[in-house]
């Protein structure tokens, strides 16, 4: 089982989950190319001007190491860059899991990404202007656990070893994509599972990918926020395994 992690964090974020997923599989992570301990020297910015760079890493990894068929799990952008890398090479992964993933963030006619253009410019100018100030105003709002500050400062930190550079361009990548057509492409098995009150991913997301995925079973988490594995790593796991 391969885990990739979400905007701003790195393979660290996986660290109460992948101990449960291990009673019954070989776990491993890994970091996207300019997070967590890859190197900035080797982040080439036409590269990663969309999430193809990233899903040709993906699909790069599974081979070098011998790991196909895996059962991939995506947090957030990891989850399309799975649904990329698993239409580029369908035979490396056995299914998806695609936790609190989105193929668009923006609105458009007849579809709720949660969030209107005017919305998308001021939150990447935000990060523009100040990004470790708006990792420590988002982090709580992310977490949704307002009864747990511990777990919002640790999403906070998890944002500020991410280089700012790297931040920038990331979130332009992210909240500007639109990978609706992919998902009509996908033919590995899917399990897509979203949380309450996530503040980047609305319910609606879920039900189109219901019905865009009508082979894939979407379901509700028992947990709020965007990121449910670090604040109900337990559910999390039990969900994954579940479909596993």
């Amino acid at each position: 089982m391969l885990l990739g992690h979400g905007y701003g964090n790195d393979q660290r974020m996986w660290r109460l989950v992948a101990p449960l997923l291990a009673e019954r599989f070989r776990v491993l992570s890994y970091d996207l190319m300019g997070s967590g301990d890859t190197l900035l020297a080797d982040y080439d910015r036409a590269r990663y001007a969309s999430l193809d760079g990233y899903a040709d890493d993906l699909v790069a990894l599974v081979r070098e190491l011998s790991l196909g068929p895996v059962r991939y799990v995506g947090h957030s952008v990891s989850g399309m860059i799975g649904v990329l890398a698993a239409n580029r090479a369908p035979e490396l992964f056995r299914s998806l899991t695609l936790l609190g993933a989105s193929p668009r963030y923006l609105n458009d006619a007849g579809y709720e990404g949660g969030f209107e253009a005017s919305d998308i410019d001021g939150l990447l100018d935000s990060i523009d202007e100040n990004y470790l100030g708006w990792a420590e105003t988002m982090a709580p709002a992310l977490m949704a656990n307002p009864g747990r500050p511990e777990l919002a400062e640790e999403l906070r930190s998890s944002f500020a070893r991410l280089d700012g550079e790297v931040a920038r361009q990331f979130a332009r990548v992210v909240y500007r994509s639109d990978h609706r057509a992919d998902l009509d492409r996908l033919t590995v098995p899917c399990h897509a599972l979203f949380a309450a009150d996530d503040l980047v991913v609305p319910d609606a997301v879920g039900a189109y990918l219901a019905q865009r995925l009508p082979a894939a079973r979407v379901d509700r988490l028992d947990a709020t926020g965007h990121y449910p594995h670090l604040s109900a790593p337990a559910e999390v796991a039990r969900r994954i395994l579940a479909e596993a």
